[in-house]
């Protein structure tokens, strides 16, 4: 290969894919589920044991802590008990006995997991709650720093009596304190004046942390990088644009479309790996990745590691109204130098979650890539 490189204004060395191979994804070896991981948390949810725990949840971003804990983050959150026949009963605002929360987490100490959120298991309540009924916050990833969690979190609102009659109104910080996570220590705002959600992914690189952002037009989807000098991120922020980086929120650029929602960027094998659900085709049940020689980009050479065996008509539940979206890696996991990729599962029938405790569950698998 040639080795000839071209230096950015950011001092990073990049060339073409053609030319450099951590702007090439790996050849793909295989992508097969993470049984271990799938069962863990079917395990957990179908136990009855406890009657005010997690069954199911989306989001599923992962926070490694140095005492060997991990913390689960989770967004939607159905509690409670799981029937003999698999279902549930209907949430508590539809007359039913299951509680449902708009986040959550679920530590992980070896091989026991526990649930958390606010309140009581009376009467349970978001780890970070809305100012009212209107609205609620949906998590993003989160990271440890300085001895505590750092969760970014979406708060959405709702504006009219649809079911899709709601939309992204901003971004916070909520800290927490490992030892007592029930509730924020902090809740602080985050940039929010450039309709970014700064939620998808967080990733320590050099003296700087990036946040990577979604600016979400529906159809259309784009990935948005931000740094902070050192580890939290209520430090001053620069945002990436054509040329470089700049202080102020309104000049960062789109560095590429087809993103989802919740993506991750993680140091694999000596480049910089994105792993997210393919938005450029609607309900798209391809996982992909991509390559950068940076943690800002530009992220090249798409690669499709895994097609998800849930989605649509032809999936594993035979439904039209199953999808699977919100792909990302959790790079800590060690699987000998496989990558865990956990992605979420869903349906557009609120009833089938009643009938069917499976669904709403995360699922995992590791990829593994040549050397």
């Amino acid at each position: 290969m040639s080795s000839a490189l071209v230096l950015t204004l950011g001092g990073a060395a990049t060339a073409t894919a053609a030319q450099v191979p951590c702007a090439e994804v790996p050849g793909l070896l295989s992508a097969t589920p993470d049984a271990e991981l799938t069962s863990t948390f079917t395990t957990y949810g179908n136990d009855n044991t406890a009657l005010d725990d997690w069954t199911g949840a989306d989001g599923t971003y992962s926070v490694p802590l140095p005492d060997g804990r991990v913390f689960w983050v989770f967004s939607d959150t159905f509690l409670g008990r799981v029937d003999a026949d698999g279902g549930r009963s209907p949430v508590t605002d539809e007359g039913g006995d299951t509680p449902f929360i708009n986040n959550s987490f679920v530590v992980q100490d070896g091989d026991e997991l526990s649930t958390v959120y606010r309140g009581s298991a009376d009467d349970p309540e978001p780890l970070l709650p809305p100012a009212d009924d209107s609205h609620w916050f949906w998590a993003g990833d989160a990271h440890a720093s300085l001895g505590v969690i750092e969760g970014t979190y979406q708060e959405y609102e709702r504006f009219g009596p649809g079911a899709w009659d709601w939309r992204w109104n901003r971004n916070v910080l909520a800290r927490f304190s490992p030892a007592d996570p029930d509730e924020p220590l902090s809740v602080h705002p985050l940039p929010s004046g450039a309709g970014i959600s700064w939620a998808s992914a967080i990733r320590r690189a050099g003296a700087f942390t990036y946040v990577y952002g979604v600016e979400d037009l529906g159809s259309e989807k784009y990935l948005h990088v931000a740094r902070v000098f050192g580890t939290s991120l209520l430090g001053a922020w620069q945002y990436r644009t054509a040329t470089g980086w700049s202080a102020n929120e309104a000049d960062s650029v789109r560095v590429m479309p087809g993103v989802g929602n919740e993506y991750s960027v993680s140091w694999h094998d000596g480049r910089y790996l994105l792993v997210t659900h393919d938005t450029t085709v609607p309900l798209s049940a391809e996982i992909v990745a991509y390559a950068s020689c940076t943690p800002y980009g530009p992220f090249t050479d798409k690669t499709v590691l895994y097609t998800t065996p849930e989605t649509g008509a032809g999936g594993s539940y035979g439904d039209a109204n199953v999808f699977t979206y919100n792909a990302h890696a959790h790079p800590h996991l060690d699987r000998d130098g496989g990558l865990v990729v956990s992605y979420n599962v869903n349906t557009f029938v609120n009833t089938d979650h009643y009938e069917d405790v499976t669904i709403y569950r995360p699922r995992f698998i590791t990829v593994r890539f040549e050397d």
